[in-house]
């Protein structure tokens, strides 16, 4: 039903606002950099507070002539996207400042990167759903390339706006097509069209193919994931965390809207091709990550991985060629992006944390002997990487376990075989970080950089993992309740 009450898109028109506000104060006042912060880091926390509660809402709320749809999973996804970003904010400032780069516009494009994603995440048809992508990415392009005097930066924010460039046309493409077939571009007729039978099967499998080639570029999944390593290596360390970060959440929603929402019923066609994705991705991923020597094109193929993990989810709602277990499977899924984003953040703070003015701490040497430097903060990177290894007691073991149990309800014990294959592939690098740590010598003896907050909230971001590892029920299922409503609606 139509809703006139445009109350649920307030934190998107706060945003907005906000955004403004930051540009007129670095306008007027752009030698008070630090207002900017401040500026940029209160309207990432409200926004994502004001989605958080939305989030209890169990209604879903179609804005716009149908354009736009507030419901319980987009409220979910976006909160954790506006958290996400104030997480950057923090890890990310004195990395900034260091470099002459807490400038205004890294924060307007970071949250017009927000304002994009939330756009997408509401999407409910293909126009909106392209031009919250589109605004979202070309934010990002921006933020790589945002540190002029850097060649590495520039190289890898060329290389990510050409393959962008590229993906968005087979994106695009794609919904032509399927917008040809059906007449429609809201995404319950698409889908009505399709499951009446009485369109040309033809153009909808190519349309499918494009679209979901589009997407998985998007989710830095392989075949599609060659910009993913020279990206995240090249931008700006707070830059590979926005775009490692928050941009995979809409990725998730972009496939749930399109491929289920959407084209549901062509479940048996784009699951093959998630079959493919997600299996190139955990082997290419974990078996390239072993000989990287810089931890950020170790984390990038690490994501690649994990990016498989999360088109398991999404694949295992089809089974044995009939629609079933789309709650847990698709759940399940959620709870592996989510998962996967904190830890993330937690990651990147800790390379955050070893950088300091002329250092960047890249390569895997730099994190030798950091037990010596700071027993706590070596603990709480050893947390992060267990929970990235699937190691109980943290979040990440809890998260592959619901995945493959998805997968084995769905009859696909073999691609459960194969992911468990590739974890333990994965294991070894991982656990590698943790014996540079603890069982070599420091190389570098200078005190970690950071303000009292960063070392708070990295802290906490730790913490949260063990804690989500020992009692992941609630968070499970706010995502089972969440999926649940968003496809009865």
């Amino acid at each position: 039903m139509q809703n006139i009450n445009l109350l649920p898109a307030l934190p998107e028109a706060i945003l907005l606002l906000m955004i403004l506000v930051i540009m007129m104060c670095d306008a007027f006042l752009g030698q008070t950099r630090k207002l900017n912060y401040v500026l940029a880091l209160i309207t990432s926390a409200a926004v994502s507070v004001l989605w958080a509660c939305n989030a209890s809402d169990p209604a879903s709320h179609y804005l716009f002539g149908n354009a736009f749809v507030a419901d319980p999973m987009s409220s979910l996804l976006k909160a954790f996207g506006g958290l996400a970003t104030f997480v950057t904010f923090v890890y990310g400032q004195k990395y900034l400042e260091a470099r002459g780069l807490a400038r205004g516009d890294f924060y307007v494009l970071s949250l017009f990167s927000l304002l994009g994603l939330s756009v997408m995440i509401s999407g409910n048809n293909f126009l909106t759903l392209y031009l919250g992508l589109e605004l979202m990415s070309l934010s990002l392009y921006a933020l790589a390339a945002v540190w002029r005097d850097s060649a590495n930066a520039t190289e890898s924010a060329m290389k990510y706006y050409v393959l962008g460039a590229l993906a968005s046309g087979f994106l695009l493409y794609g919904m032509s097509m399927m917008y040809g077939a059906t007449g429609s571009l809201e995404l319950s007729k698409v889908f009505e069209v399709i499951a009446s039978g009485a369109v040309n099967k033809v153009v909808l499998v190519f349309g499918v193919v494009f679209v979901v080639a589009g997407l998985a570029f998007k989710l830095g999944a392989a075949p599609f994931h060659m910009w993913v390593p020279d990206v995240y290596q090249g931008a700006p360390t707070p830059v590979t965390l926005l775009i490692g970060g928050a941009p995979k959440l809409g990725a998730f929603a972009l496939l749930l809207r399109l491929l289920v929402e959407g084209m549901l019923p062509l479940a048996i066609d784009w699951q093959q091709m998630l079959i493919i994705m997600a299996v190139l991705s955990l082997v290419i991923g974990n078996l390239t990550a072993i000989v990287q020597t810089n931890v950020k094109r170790l984390l990038a193929y690490s994501t690649i991985s994990h990016m498989g993990f999360v088109l398991l989810g999404m694949l295992s709602g089809v089974v044995g060629g009939k629609i079933d277990g789309i709650a847990d499977a698709y759940g399940s899924s959620l709870f592996y992006s989510v998962i996967y984003l904190l830890t993330t953040l937690g990651t990147f703070g800790i390379v955050l944390l070893l950088s300091r003015q002329g250092f960047e701490a890249e390569n895997l040497s730099d994190l030798k002997g950091l037990n010596q430097r700071s027993p706590w903060f070596a603990f709480v990177m050893l947390m992060l990487m267990f929970s990235l290894a699937g190691i109980p007691p943290l979040a990440g073991f809890y998260a592959k376990l619901a995945v493959l149990q998805a997968v084995v309800n769905a009859g696909m014990v073999w691609l459960a075989v194969v992911a468990v294959a590739a974890s333990l592939i994965g294991a070894f690098y991982y656990l590698r970080v943790v014996k540079l740590m603890y069982f070599d010598k420091a190389d570098d003896q200078n005190a970690l950089q950071g303000s009292g907050t960063m070392r708070f909230v990295l802290s906490l971001n730790g913490l949260v993992l063990l804690y989500l590892g020992l009692m992941p029920g609630w968070l499970m299922d706010w995502c089972l309740r969440t999926i649940k409503l968003t496809l009865a609606s």
